[in-house]
């Protein structure tokens, strides 16, 4: 047929065609052979309790459709007698097409890593976790910088010369944003020293809160009053930071006043008794009393003993029951607490 003949852009019109039938076989085809490995996989990773399975499923799903259309359009080229621009133009468009797939494959296994090393950590482990996902960012950004310089040297543009300017850009940048990185690098400073993770308690000065996030500038604290206390990474690393979560157990000191009526036998007996006391509560570690000062109106003991787990409320719940314990005590002995009071004493001259 005359019309089959017809040369349009160095190629007949029934080459044209024949490359167009090409295009579709080859995507449809493309399409199919994707879709059921996709499916025999996941079937597969659904019966074994095999993560790699799993991450070939992915992969598979994660195919994009640019990518099947673009090494069509390759095989479809080879059916036709195209100029040179056109060619190196397919070429290009194919390694990118295969460097994005390629990032898209790279996220997939790293957080294919990411959520495996977090089960392996557990849920509880909350440094781990802040861990992984300052590592998540880190590598998304890392796998999409690498590919934007693949891309723009496909491009033909200079990379080498792109990437010292953006050197020297970055200082300027650095020095103009200064703060925002000092934060930045403060954020990694957290997340890899772990001075505090999310969920712990935290005191900073004359704050203190539950840590409820943290982020790449800033890090949110909830304070005992409800409201949010939003700190700057670096100013807090600056601060001397007190973490109650990571303490091991809680250190009770109390001082007590009794009357200077009261015996020499009895004030020799009354640490005794404070130990006595102290030792039978639970969870409790006795360390000293002591018969400590003569004061204005009282003679004063001081007790120091340790609650051996870092848990307030049973902190208190000891200290309660060693108050009430003492005060019956000393009710029983017939000691009387001091408080402030004066005494005058009248001396009427003789005569």
């Amino acid at each position: 047929m005359p019309f089959l003949e017809t040369v349009f852009y160095h190629n007949t019109v029934q080459a044209w065609m024949i490359a167009l039938g090409v295009l579709v076989v080859v995507f449809t085809a493309l399409r199919l052979l994707k879709g059921l490995v996709h499916r025999r996989l996941a079937a597969l990773s659904r019966r074994t309790a095999n993560d790699l399975d799993d991450l070939a499923a992915d992969l598979f799903g994660c195919i994009k459709l640019y990518v099947l259309l673009t090494v069509s359009l390759c095989a479809a080229s080879q059916v036709l007698s195209l100029p040179v621009p056109l060619k190196t133009f397919l070429e290009k468009l194919a390694v990118i097409a295969l460097v994005l797939q390629g990032v898209v494959w790279g996220i997939a296994v790293f957080d294919f890593w990411i959520a495996r090393s977090r089960r392996k950590k557990g849920e509880e482990d909350k440094a781990g976790l802040t861990v992984f996902s300052a590592l998540k960012f880190i590598g998304r950004v890392a796998l999409w910088s690498v590919a934007l310089l693949v891309v723009l040297d496909n491009l033909g543009i200079d990379v080498t010369a792109l990437v010292a300017g953006v050197g020297v850009g970055g200082i300027a940048v650095a020095l103009a944003v200064q703060n925002i990185l000092g934060d930045l690098f403060a954020s990694m400073s957290i997340v890899l020293d772990k001075p505090f993770v999310v969920d712990d308690f935290i005191v900073v000065d004359d704050l203190r809160g539950t840590v409820q996030h943290i982020g790449l500038k800033t890090t949110r604290v909830r304070s005992l009053s409800g409201e949010e206390i939003i700190f700057s990474n670096a100013d807090l690393l600056k601060s001397r930071i007190k973490n109650f979560k990571r303490m091991a157990e809680r250190r009770a000191l109390f001082t007590i006043g009794v009357t200077y009526q009261t015996p020499a036998a009895k004030l020799e007996a009354i640490p005794g008794m404070i130990r006595e006391i102290v030792e039978a509560q639970s969870q409790t570690r006795f360390d000293r009393s002591h018969f400590m000062a003569y004061g204005d109106f009282a003679l004063v003991f001081e007790t120091v003993y340790f609650v051996t787990v870092p848990d307030y409320m049973v902190y208190m719940d000891v200290q309660e029951a060693v108050n009430l314990a003492l005060f019956r005590r000393f009710e029983a002995e017939g000691i009387e607490f001091a408080y402030p009071t004066q005494t005058v004493f009248l001396n009427k001259p003789a005569g």
